[in-house]
């Protein structure tokens, strides 16, 4: 798989902010503003809501037992996801959380907004989100299932109280704009009709569709979405053993 950069990671992994965010050149700044709002006004054309411009966590080095990193402001990552060369002089690798949900029913897959400004239109492992800094404890340590968790609560409209204890399985870092995505193996307690219920009732809008895919037709779903599929999707569903290939 030469799409992307996988990293292996320890069940007992732990991510910590061990900087503070640099300063950037000021044509470097007034660039990343520029992209910022170009980004923002194309999101809320399409319908997909505004942005909000607050700190995300960036790794700085990523270890099978330690990823180490700092917070940056979103619009800095944004402007590296519209301009990848820009990688040169930011050097973010933006860390998100990416659920791979199973229930009963089988596993709960999402298609982003057609106009989001990261992977719009694309079918991932719900949920997903990058990690803000209220995952961020005094300590500078960062609370990955808290960040999943929220991710649940906002995406999907299911509380914590239905899942169990998220289980790491690798991080897949994109080449082209450096998003690393972590995931995180989790199993719910409802079955297929109470998730989708939920994200119907309270979700936040984050996916245009949302689905319970059974086991066994898990590899020919995933096969006919080509390239709507994130990158990472398979890659994730492969390592919690719910896939051979696709």
């Amino acid at each position: 798989m030469d799409r992307f950069v996988t990293h292996e990671v320890a069940a007992d992994v732990t991510v910590r902010v061990g900087r503070a965010m640099p300063e950037l050149p000021a044509v470097v700044e007034r660039e990343v503003e520029r992209l910022w709002q170009v980004a923002a006004r194309r999101v809320a054309a399409g319908g997909a809501g505004s942005m909000f411009n607050g700190r995300v966590f960036s790794a700085d080095a990523i270890t099978p037992h330690c990823v180490t990193g700092h917070l940056t402001e979103y619009r800095r990552v944004i402007a590296q996801i519209e301009r990848p060369e820009l990688f040169a002089t930011l050097g973010l690798r933006a860390l998100a959380v990416c659920g791979v949900l199973c229930c009963a029913g089988g596993v709960v897959l999402g298609q982003r907004h057609r106009a989001a400004v990261y992977q719009p239109g694309m079918w991932q492992t719900a949920p997903a989100g990058s990690v803000d800094a209220e995952a961020v404890a005094a300590d500078g340590t960062v609370d990955l299932r808290r960040q999943l968790l929220s991710e649940l609560q906002e995406e999907l409209g299911l509380s914590s109280a239905a899942t169990g204890t998220p289980r790491p399985l690798c991080i897949i870092e994109h080449p082209a704009n450096h998003v690393a995505d972590l995931g995180l193996a989790l199993t719910s307690y409802l079955n297929a009709e109470a998730i989708l219920a939920a994200h119907r009732n309270t979700g936040n809008g984050e996916y245009e569709q949302v689905v319970v895919v059974p086991g066994t037709e898990l590899s020919a779903f995933l096969a006919k979405r080509g390239e709507k599929l994130a990158p990472s999707a398979a890659e994730f569903l492969i390592r919690a053993g719910l896939i051979c290939q696709i």
